[in-house]
């Protein structure tokens, strides 16, 4: 296969851009956080402009861990103005690539396999990434970083590392960059897909940098982390093998559905397990709407920072169904099993996994066919009202407890304010 041309490219620290662009301000000169100041002092940050970044602060912290010296001004959050935004960055680059070779990877980063616009345009890759940049600058006012590289993997790690010590903020990896630049590179989590729990078990074989992996016997690797040793081999290697194509193509065996809030206090048993079941009616909808059966649930609940403990797993129903009545009934009995009754709980995640088309729903002797068929048109038409008339239009009982977040939440988009 010829050698490919990949940017990657990240709109700079973006929520935060996006509201100094609202206001009119420099993000390089204003100091900006965006969070949702009315959730206390613990409050996080979703991003903080570069301005701030350049005082030591760092995204994803909370309200009270910037210094108190710092003067700064917090903004809402508003995600659907952020979409609307990425959209319509996303639309600049489609003036000059075409959607088959771009993967978008998250609401500020995507990669564009830039190969067969090079010759077109008669520009390097610094130059077409350079252009599209400025575009997004002049129609948006956001600012924009990039990484260059022959392969998705050295896109990522130039934009990530390199970028960062770049005056144009753009970085590029080849194979020879990569192993003067970033084999010996530390520390080892600042490469895309290494995190901590990674790097602690690399440490146990004296493993500090990506040199360090290639030069590692394989079978310990495969010993440690299994197939995903794979991974780290390549890309301890500069490798990566995966195109923009094989990415479209792809389409995953075995699906699944989750959803996860943090609770804005400390909740007892009774009162997370109410949250849970909101949860679960609202996952249980989404099966409906996508005519899809689960065997398989998962739950896990985090407890209050004074705890530090987690608790929760994977169990397997036994049955196929999108039952919301059958499917609760089976996190109750998972959630008395593994959850502690007397520690304050604050995060909890629930999900649906191994989904199948509803046509493989189990069918046993005991079936009650009417009563299936009367649930699942009830969910149907509860599911056709939100649609029309918003979320909070059709609400149950539980929702109305002082416990719940179901109708706060049906307001917020991505989990925050829309």
């Amino acid at each position: 296969m010829n050698e490919r041309t990949y940017i990657c490219i990240d709109l700079k620290s973006f929520y935060a851009s996006a509201e100094c662009a609202e206001r009119g301000l420099d993000p390089f000169k204003t100091n900006l956080v965006v969070a949702d100041a009315s959730r206390g002092k613990g409050s996080v940050c979703l991003a903080v402009t570069p301005a701030m970044k350049k005082l030591g602060v760092k995204n994803r912290c909370r309200l009270f861990e910037i210094p108190p010296n710092i003067k700064y001004i917090t903004a809402l959050p508003h995600m659907k103005r952020y979409m609307e935004i990425s959209a319509e960055i996303y639309g600049i680059y489609l003036k000059f690539v075409s959607r088959e070779d771009i993967h978008i990877y998250s609401v500020d980063e995507c990669f564009i396999d830039v190969t067969s616009y090079l010759l077109m345009y008669k520009m390097t890759a610094r130059q077409l990434a350079v252009f599209m940049m400025e575009e997004v600058r002049k129609n948006t006012g956001i600012s924009a970083a990039a990484g260059i590289g022959t392969n998705l993997f050295l896109a990522k790690v130039a934009l990530d590392i390199t970028a960062k010590h770049s005056p144009d903020s753009i970085g590029y990896l080849d194979d020879e960059e990569f192993r003067k630049t970033i084999w010996h590179h530390q520390p080892i989590t600042d490469i895309w897909n290494i995190g901590r729990g990674t790097a602690k078990r690399l440490e146990k074989y004296g493993v500090h940098d990506l040199y360090d992996i290639s030069c590692l016997d394989s079978r310990i690797l495969y010993r440690e982390f299994g197939v995903n040793a794979q991974y780290l081999i390549d890309h301890a290697n500069g490798i990566e093998p995966c195109t923009i194509s094989d990415i479209k193509n792809y389409h995953s065996e075995n699906q699944s559905i989750s959803n996860s809030q943090i609770l804005f206090r400390d909740y007892d048993y009774d009162e997370a397990w109410l949250i849970v079941k909101e949860m679960v009616d609202n996952l249980t909808m989404e099966l409906t709407e996508k005519n899809l059966v689960t065997d398989s649930i998962s739950l896990y609940v985090s407890y209050s920072k004074n705890v530090i403990k987690s608790d929760g797993g994977t169990m397997k129903t036994g049955e196929y169904t999108n039952s919301y009545k059958k499917l609760v009934k089976y996190f109750e009995k998972f959630y008395h099993s593994r959850v502690k009754k007397n520690y304050p709980i604050r995060k909890i995640s629930v999900g649906f996994n191994n989904l199948a088309d509803e046509s493989f729903s189990t069918v046993t002797l005991f079936t009650d066919f009417k009563a299936e068929e009367k649930e699942r048109r009830l969910q149907n038409t509860i599911a056709d009202i939100k649609n029309r008339y918003g979320k909070n239009s059709l609400i149950k009982g539980i929702s109305l407890d002082k416990a719940s977040t179901a109708q706060m939440r049906n307001k917020l988009i991505g989990g925050h304010n829309g």
